[in-house]
């Protein structure tokens, strides 16, 4: 019998398998569908400290940036420390951008709008200016989560980590009041915890366990142009408008420029932001948007042809904070869910903490701000 069955095999899910099997413990992975086969396959591979606000958010970027960093040097996966430039198309724009910054106590370089061109050659003239973050980086999400599960089958003891795709979670097991393990259709699986990494789907495992964690499909978009040979960007870039939506609560469309290149060639450009269900329909609007203010910022991708497109859906909790830790009205049950559109970069310091809940140590971060049971019960 695993210790601990965690539910999805994403970059989160992979992380809490990868930290809790080198902390001894045997852990089962299931999944549905393949390994980021959700949320994980289908988004840019953020590493953030930039867009987020002083806080338990902000604290959880930065224990997660240096594990990137940690995983990166020891994993061989495809990670680029490139930094990120935030910019600002209006003096009131950029007076926010620096007040964040000032404010968040991380590495960070005010840019004056004469300064733009040292950092992005073809960024457009006219802009206010604005702040360069140094740890901003990039990582092949799909890539780094393969790896993680495959690094903790590996190196942390003998059959200490198994993996098992397109198994369905269908309930779950008890003993009293307590998650013993999980229902599959492919049989049960006893277990001494369960950890719900399931992304956007985590608040419907939540509820097969009879208890409410209010996550929501918040569905965006990223174009891909075809490869470009000479490095036309250097850094992962995007506007100021990028960290209001960001923090949002609307459910209608919201686009902002966020344009990066990658080690191949094509450039990636998002991102839009609307909660729609899970609705995958191409929204060729959307695709128009999001290029004229790709072009908007970088005028030398006018012309470049997009060779795709493709659409994913952010686990979007109320309060903007993911869902981490033990939850006390089922005993046994952990989540590590709602990171919204932070979770790649938030993956290994999420399954760092849960890990060391599981294992019995006190984690490195208070995790009370992400409890799982600090939303209001709905009124029936």
């Amino acid at each position: 019998m695993p210790d601990v069955v965690v539910i999805g095999a994403g970059a989160v899910g992979a992380a809490c398998a990868y930290y809790a099997a080198r902390a001894g413990l045997d852990v089962v992975v299931v999944d549905r569908g393949p390994v980021a086969g959700g949320t994980t396959g289908a988004g840019e591979g953020n590493v953030l400290v930039s867009d987020k606000a002083p806080g338990p958010e902000l604290d959880l970027a930065l224990l997660s940036d240096g594990l990137w960093r940690d995983l990166a040097e020891h994993d061989g996966f495809e990670f680029e420390p490139k930094g990120g430039l935030v910019v600002a198309e209006t003096a009131r724009d950029l007076e926010a951008l620096t007040g964040l910054a000032a404010g968040q106590g991380v590495e960070h370089t005010a840019v004056a709008a004469r300064e733009l061109g040292e950092y992005e050659p073809h960024l457009a003239r006219g802009l206010a200016g604005g702040v360069f973050y140094p740890r901003d980086a990039q990582v092949q999400p799909m890539l780094a989560a393969a790896t993680l599960i495959r690094r903790g089958a590996e190196r942390f003891g003998r059959g200490a980590l198994m993996l098992r795709t397109g198994v369905a979670v269908t309930g779950f097991l008890r003993g009293g009041d307590r998650v013993t393990g999980v229902r599959t259709d492919h049989g049960d699986i006893l277990a001494g915890a369960v950890a719900n990494a399931a992304g956007v789907w985590g608040g419907q495992v939540a509820a097969l366990a009879g208890v409410r964690v209010p996550i929501l499909p918040r569905r965006g978009f990223v174009l891909v142009t075809e490869p470009i040979p000479e490095p036309v960007i250097r850094h992962k870039v995007y506007t100021a408008a990028y960290v209001a939506n960001v923090a949002s609560e609307s459910e209608e469309l919201e686009t902002s420029a966020v344009v990066e290149a990658t080690p191949s060639g094509p450039v990636l450009v998002g991102a839009s932001r609307e909660r729609v269900g899970f609705d995958r329909t191409t929204s060729v609007p959307v695709l128009e948007r999001l290029a004229r203010q790709a072009v908007a910022l970088f005028p030398v991708l006018a012309g470049r042809r997009v060779i795709r497109a493709y659409c994913g859906f952010r686990p979007y909790c109320p309060d903007h904070l993911p869902v981490i830790g033990a939850d006390p009205r089922a005993p046994g049950l952990h989540h590590a869910c709602g990171h919204e559109g932070a979770g790649i970069g938030l993956a290994p310091a999420t399954g760092h903490l849960l890990a060391q809940v599981l294992a019995g140590l006190t984690p490195d971060l208070d995790l009370r701000p992400f409890r799982p049971d600090r939303f209001k019960e709905e009124r029936r």
